[in-house]
């Protein structure tokens, strides 16, 4: 009994070591989106730090017009990153996590 408990547990601190070594490995994965037009653009890394903003001079004249595409841009974006880094961290917690009885979490 207190083997399976041994083995569970490093089985959950090699599984909490991979999910961190996912976190940094998804500061590098780049996520852009653009607006339908393509007057601008973002770049996130999937863990939904900003990168970069190319804004189309034409958007300069206008201030709120402006606002309302890094508004709809950027929660485009950030939607996205967002499902990136859930698949890639779920996938990592479930593929480490111990079989544990009536605990079917990840289905």
């Amino acid at each position: 009994m207190f083997g399976d408990l041994m083995g569970m547990m490093g089985k959950l601190k090699e599984t909490q070591q991979k999910i961190e070594e996912t976190k940094k490995r998804l500061d590098t994965v780049l996520v852009d989106e653009q607006s339908s037009d393509g007057l601008l653009k973002v770049t996130l890394t999937a863990n939904r730090k900003i990168k970069s903003i190319d804004i189309n001079e034409s958007l300069l004249e206008d201030k709120e017009q402006l606002e309302d595409y890094l508004i709809l841009v950027l929660n485009k974006a950030i939607e996205k990153a967002t499902n990136v880094n859930e698949a890639e961290l779920g996938a990592v917690a479930k593929d480490g996590m111990p079989n544990i009885p009536g605990m079917d979490l990840f289905k």
